[in-house]
């Protein structure tokens, strides 16, 4: 619940203001003076959102002059905390001052209660979200000086949710249990898992790449384990499989979704024991390997299905990394384009503008090919939205000033953790025009 703080020596004005904030479920705490108010502040740090201040605190005293002192010595000690005046006619002058050397606002005695809930209200929202902003921006600071230190791949990103995969890859890397990679294909999860691979104890190790969606299913187990001369037709002499391959290092199981069942249990007892067999052998073999796995299947449902072991989908899973869509992470796309150009040609706006409105459903792969297409296409040093051979961006299926409806108002508050007034700025409304589409539809705040 939001607090105010309510610094006046009139008990009278303080009860009302305690009263009238209860009722819209803001908690309010008094102070009669201002020493009795700093001291509070002081106590309460980080706990009060938000002040307001009488301007004379002494009796037959009406020049201003004390609450000139006390918004100072607010300012000085909390430069963030927004301050109301509460003020007579007699000093609005110095209210007016205030106001321009940061003071929120000013209201006159008596105050307009609507008008004064409306204040308390936005500069509460409008608080929380600064916050929560000022703290994302030093969370997001102390992950790329944390990145710093890290082997990173070469790896090519701007936006915030490709940082966080790659910072938790970091984190990971540096134990030994399996790490299972989401995404949908092209969105670079075997760039992760080299990461992960370049940033554990196994890094002097290989890093072997199979793809399980590559090979036909009588296949993959020999290309797991190995096979000895005569295992299956055309075995005319003993191989080598992956797990051996990967001994003591990285083995990176691409569309693990497509490991047949028989092939899934065997997997299944080598991340238990390190032990395997290969096929046509009686002999078992032991190996140290560090297993990353990726798909971009819905696993839980193929476990409904009967097409994946759930006991190897929890062995794989105990580390779980979501790697978003390209279009997830629109941050990215001009960084890894002029990453894919390596400098041979630049982009114009209107090629830039064409890159950030595709829908990128083939993701950073897709955008690879793209840029190289256009490297040979365009005539000169400037490629431009015509060298691009993208496809034009689809009209909006919404007029502009189309009211938002109880689908659009939800997620944008889920975006915005629940403050109203970012909610609003989102969808171009005043924050006092989506409370009121909020209780017409029922939306509770």
């Amino acid at each position: 619940m939001p607090t105010v703080l309510i610094i006046d020596d009139n008990a009278a004005i303080a009860v009302a203001l305690e009263v009238l904030f209860s009722l819209h479920d803001i908690d309010a705490l008094r102070a009669a003076s201002p020493e009795e108010g700093l001291a509070l502040l002081e106590k309460r740090c980080g706990a009060i959102d938000l002040v307001i201040q009488d301007m004379n605190f002494t009796a037959d005293t009406t020049s201003g002059e004390e609450g000139v002192a006390l918004f100072r010595a607010i300012r000085k000690r909390h430069p963030d905390l927004p301050v109301i005046l509460l003020t007579a006619w007699t000093h609005l002058d110095a209210a007016v001052d205030l106001v321009k050397a940061g003071a929120a606002d000013y209201l006159a005695k008596p105050w307009d209660d609507q008008r004064l809930l409306a204040t308390v209200t936005n500069l509460i929202e409008l608080g929380q979200a600064n916050r929560a902003l000022a703290q994302r921006m030093r969370s997001d600071l102390r992950m790329r000086r944390d990145l710093e230190r890290h082997d990173l791949r070469g790896m090519v990103w701007q936006d915030p949710a490709t940082e966080r995969v790659i910072h938790l890859a970091c984190q990971v890397a540096k134990s030994d249990v399996p790490v299972l990679i989401s995404g949908p294909n092209g969105a670079g999860k075997e760039r992760v898992a080299e990461i992960i691979q370049a940033n554990s104890a196994v890094r002097e190790g290989p890093f072997v790449v199979l793809n399980c969606g590559a090979l036909p299913a009588e296949l993959i187990e020999a290309e797991l384990f190995g096979a000895d001369a005569g295992a299956y037709t055309g075995a005319s002499r003993a191989r080598e499989g992956k797990f051996e391959a990967a001994d003591g290092g990285t083995l990176f199981l691409d569309e693990i979704g497509n490991l047949p069942l028989a092939g899934q249990m065997k997997l299944l007892r080598v991340l238990e024991t390190g032990r395997f067999e290969r096929l046509g052998s009686n002999r078992e073999r032991q190996v140290r390997v560090r297993v990353v796995s990726a798909t971009n299947a819905d696993l839980q449902a193929m476990i409904r299905a009967g097409t994946f072991r759930e006991d190897l989908f929890y062995r794989l899973n105990v580390i779980e990394l979501t790697l978003p869509p390209l279009a997830g992470r629109p941050l990215d796309i001009l960084p890894l384009a002029t990453h894919f150009l390596d400098g041979r040609k630049t982009l114009d706006a209107g090629a830039q503008a064409a890159l950030q409105a595709h829908a990128w459903p083939g993701n950073v792969r897709e955008l690879k090919n793209v840029m190289a297409r256009a490297c040979l296409l365009a005539g000169g040093d400037v490629i431009k939205a015509s060298d691009l051979g993208l496809p034009a961006a689809a009209a909006p299926l919404a007029a502009p000033d189309a009211e938002p409806d109880r689908e659009a108002i939800a997620q944008a508050l889920r975006r915005a953790h629940g403050v109203v007034a970012q909610a609003a700025a989102e969808l171009g409304l005043s924050r006092q025009a989506l409370y009121r589409r909020m209780e017409r539809l029922g939306i509770a705040r």
